[in-house]
């Protein structure tokens, strides 16, 4: 059917009609890899997300698949060991949405690293991540780490080390799996939020009742199972089920500031400590701009929108002119901005970046599954864990035996390349078949690196754009019906942020063609003229919150 806006009202049917063996409750990266888990195994899998796809975490990420280096330094070895595995198979599985990245980790006198223990330290990562040969770490002096990046701070300098991460795109990293999921069979839904659970006669949870955010209708989904995978909302969910557990969630906020190149001229990724409390921060260089953070703090405000403070704002920036003193920046040169919220299991006692990232699953008397905790580069293994238990209970209380179907080696949607190996080769090979169509090599690149095997239906949609009419330019017009025929956007938020990041990465796109793509949204999606207000509203608020750090119109959060 496709994940299309178009067939909303077809697919809430189905949720209506059909009998599913689960329904997932959360449509961020940990729902979206257990519906894709457990279609893949031909369970009956339905799915809701009370917002966009994304919206909480998984789309307000420092935007890396890594393996947590900083965890080591905690001895969560079992953490880096799970997560740094995860990467190359996040990688192999979606190489249009996730790039290897060299990151340098500069060594200063007085820092929280010296040399011999950040080379074993990296040594020890290596072997438990089982990274390959040729991005294995390498122990750089002052000399090889300034030619590495030459905005890093002089004075104090004693080496540095090089090793690899995975940047990635991670709010379309979620969308591809649930694509993926939706083609495996499993019914998938946004803008849908799980109101309150339905119970059998034995007070086992058989359902849920769901609240269309759209039109407001109500309807039931009936389930053998419930997974709760709503992250930040976790309790929230969980508050509405008559089954407690002593487990409960401790919320931490991060923070980044975008800055442009022409006024942060990073070229290499830098892993970095502060000055002031040893907290280690990525400056990320990425589409001609440099992304920097993040902060860590404990946070009990609106989960659905987390703000970024002027506090935030100036530790960010210190941290920026601490370790790359010659470009001096200001609290002015913040072009955009974006606050996330982590979901982590309350540790009593232990500061916001101590606490562990380690997912734990939690079964209630009523037979409702609750996972939380993790990270964006362990989904997959999160995935399985709670799939594995979902099949155990499925065979116990039903009868049903559903044979594991390892995603190990499962692309995810347009990851179709044949390999990370084969991945710039088959970008090339599409870029001349766009000819055919009459695209220009840049916009057939574009298509083809973000969108890897889906490039196809992009060139076609292209071909027979009538996007002149629109005031829009191609790609962004291709993008725009791309995504609402086989990505489920309904609002221009959905669009500008989470299926093409231009509110944080090219926010002149966003300023210049918003008009235009709320218009053509509105005429193929039937909004209404109240909608219409809504959604302009809406993107004008996004706008505001992420350049609170250029126009000084912060909100005190």
């Amino acid at each position: 059917m496709s994940l299309s806006t178009l067939k909303r009202e077809q697919i809430k049917k189905e949720l209506k009609n059909d009998a599913y063996d689960v329904v997932i409750i959360g449509g961020g990266i940990t729902g979206a890899g257990i519906a894709l888990d457990a279609s893949n195994r031909g369970m009956k899998v339905a799915l809701v997300e009370m917002q966009d796809f994304a919206q909480g975490t998984s789309s307000r990420s420092t935007k890396l698949v890594h393996g947590g280096l900083r965890y080591l330094k905690q001895l969560q070895v079992g953490v880096v060991a799970e997560t740094g595995r995860e990467r190359a198979i996040v990688y192999e599985n979606g190489p249009h949405v996730t790039t290897p990245e060299r990151m340098l980790l500069p060594l200063h006198k007085g820092g929280s690293m010296g040399k011999f223990t950040t080379s074993i330290g990296l040594g020890v990562y290596d072997r438990l991540a089982g990274v390959k040969k040729a991005e294995r770490k390498t122990m750089l002096n002052a000399k090889e780490t300034l030619a590495k990046e030459p905005l890093v701070k002089k004075a104090g300098l004693k080496a540095g080390g090089s090793y690899v991460e995975y940047r990635t795109d991670d709010a379309r990293l979620t969308i591809e799996v649930m694509k993926r999921a939706e083609e495996k069979g499993a019914t998938i839904i946004n803008h849908t939020k799980s109101v309150h659970f339905t119970y059998d006669s034995n007070e086992t949870v058989n359902g849920i009742q769901v609240e269309d955010q759209i039109s407001n209708e109500t309807y039931p989904i009936k389930a053998k199972k419930v997974i709760n995978a709503s992250g930040p909302w976790v309790d929230e969910v969980r508050s509405g089920d008559y089954a407690r557990n002593n487990k409960e969630l401790r919320l931490t906020k991060g923070v980044h500031i975008v800055i442009d190149q022409s006024k942060f001229p990073l070229g290499q990724a830098v892993y970095f400590d502060t000055e002031n409390d040893g907290r280690m921060i990525f400056a990320i260089p990425r589409e001609g701009k440099a992304y920097v953070g993040t902060t860590d703090t404990f946070y009990d405000n609106v989960k659905s929108s987390p703000l970024v403070n002027q506090e935030d704002r100036d530790y960010l920036i210190e941290a920026i002119n601490y370790m790359f003193p010659d470009v001096n920046v200001s609290d002015e040169d913040i072009e955009s901005s974006w606050a996330g919220v982590r979901p982590l299991i309350l540790e009593e006692g232990k500061d916001p970046s101590e606490i562990s990232r380690k997912d734990e699953v939690w079964e209630g008397k009523s037979g409702l599954l609750t996972i939380a905790g993790g990270k964006l580069t362990g989904y997959r293994h999160m995935a399985l864990e709670i799939v594995d238990l979902l099949a155990k209970r499925l065979k116990s209380e039903y009868k049903l035996t559903f044979d594991k179907a390892a995603t190990k080696h499962l692309p995810i949607s347009g990851g179709d390349v044949g390999g990370s190996k084969n991945f710039a080769k088959y970008i090339e090979q599409k870029i001349e078949d766009a000819k055919a169509y009459q695209i220009d090599e840049a916009t057939a690149r574009h298509f083809v690196s973000k969108y890897g095997s889906n490039a196809e239906e992009l060139f076609k949609i292209a071909q027979t754009a009538q996007y002149q009419e629109t005031g829009l330019p191609l790609d962004i017009y291709t993008e725009l019906i791309y995504s609402i025929q086989n990505e489920m956007v309904h609002r221009p938020t959905d669009f500008f942020i989470r299926r093409t990041g231009k509110l944080y990465f090219k926010i002149d796109d966003v300023l210049n063609y918003k008009e235009q793509v709320i218009d053509v949204m509105a005429e193929l999606l039937g909004y209404t003229n109240i909608q219409k207000e809504l959604y302009t509203n809406e993107l004008e608020t996004a706008i505001k919150e992420a350049q609170t750090g250029n126009n000084q119109a912060a909100v005190k959060a």
